[in-house]
Formats: structure tokens, C-alpha cells, sequence
């Protein structure tokens, strides 16, 4: 039985070229497993449910080695796992000579050219994420070394606020009635008085 294996890192990342190729290797739909998740490791449900489904002599077809991960050494436990342990092939469609359908006929110098070429090209993955990380942080400190506010903008104090804060600094009305007629939370309103009594209103 053939299955495919299609990932991408987000909901918004088109997955139309992985599922291309599945068609063009005639993967059935309902072999096909979808991942929107990171690659960081293998803690993915489809790619679970396939594991699962597999058995000795089925084909796992993906595209490239990042889209089945991009941990080094996960990348490398878990080819071993689906070839050594359940018995199944795997083909990586952008590298011909990564398809372990031939590997029991290949001599020594493939096998471990094959194999070497896995090794490097699960550390190339890795590397590459965390190069993403490193400039996804180094972006975040630039933009905010520039003003640039990350998450929902503070919350606009009323204009009623000093009245009410002032009738609830007497005692006149309770906390959560405070809140309640400025239109905001409990927790929110205790911030704007931290704030006020702090001279930053």
C-alpha cells in the first residue's frame, strides 16, 4: 500500500505542490496524511495516524526530508523506525536517491552514500529552522527597538475613569461596580488604579 505524507508549518501555507506530487505518484486521497504543524518534532497526530497504519512492505512518499521534520536526530530515529522496525520504504520525491524500495539490491557504496546523504540533509533541515528562529527573534527586537507593539493594543481608558476611581477611593461603590460602569474587567480596572496611582495615567 502506498501512503503519502504532506506537512506544512501553518493553516495559511499552501500545500497544493506537496499534493501535486501525491497525485502525480498516484497516492490515493484517502492515503494521504496532512500536518499543519512545525516540523520541530514528530508530536503530530496524521503523522501518528499514519504510523500507525503502516505495515511491512507499504511506501511512505514525501516530498523533501523537511517536510517529514526538522529535528536531526527525531528525522533520524524515525527513518529507522519506519524502515528497520515496521518494515515499510520510504521515497523522497525531490531525491531520487533517497528510495529505499531498491536499497536491498544497492551494494555497500550505496547504501552508504544513500544513508550519508539522509544524515546531512536531516542536519541541513534543522540548521535551517533554527536559522528561522534566530531571524524571527532578531526581527521581534528590531521592530520593537522601533516602537512597534506586538499583541492587542492596551485598552483606551474611559473619560469616566477619575470620577469612578474617585467614588471608589471613598468607598462609595465596590470594584467590581466600578468596572462595571466603565465597561471593562475587574482585573483591567485594578490596573488602570495601579496606574493612576502611580502618576502614569
Amino acid at each position: 500500500m502506498d501512503y503519502g505524507y504532506v506537512r506544512v508549518s501553518s493553516r495559511d501555507q499552501n500545500i497544493g505542490r506537496q499534493l501535486a506530487v501525491m497525485k502525480e505518484m498516484k497516492i490515493p486521497k484517502e492515503s494521504i496524511y496532512i500536518d499543519r504543524q512545525s516540523g520541530k518534532d514528530f508530536n503530530r497526530p496524521q503523522y501518528k495516524k499514519l504510523l500507525r497504519k503502516l505495515r511491512p512492505g507499504d511506501t511512505l512518499f514525501v516530498t523533501s526530508i523537511d517536510r517529514l521534520g526538522r529535528n536531526y536526530e527525531e528525522i533520524i530515529e524515525q527513518w529507522r523506525n519506519i524502515t528497520k522496525q515496521k518494515k515499510a520504504d520510504i521515497v523522497v520525491t525531490d531525491l531520487p536517491l533517497l528510495d529505499t524500495r531498491g536499497k536491498n539490491s544497492m551494494d555497500l557504496t550505496g547504501v552508504f552514500i544513500s544513508d550519508l546523504v539522509l544524515q546531512i540533509l536531516s542536519y541541513v533541515a534543522q540548521t535551517e529552522r533554527e536559522h528561522i528562529k534566530k531571524r524571527q527573534a532578531e526581527g521581534i527586537a528590531v521592530a520593537k527597538a522601533k516602537g512597534v507593539n506586538f499583541g492587542r493594543p492596551p485598552k483606551k481608558i474611559p473619560k469616566e475613569f477619575d470620577r469612578i476611581y474617585a467614588l471608589w477611593k471613598e468607598e462609595k461603590i465596590s470594584g467590581r461596580e466600578s468596572a462595571k460602569q466603565l465597561g471593562t474587567t475587574h482585573n483591567t480596572f485594578f490596573k488602570w488604579v495601579r496606574l493612576a496611582e502611580e502618576g502614569r495615567l
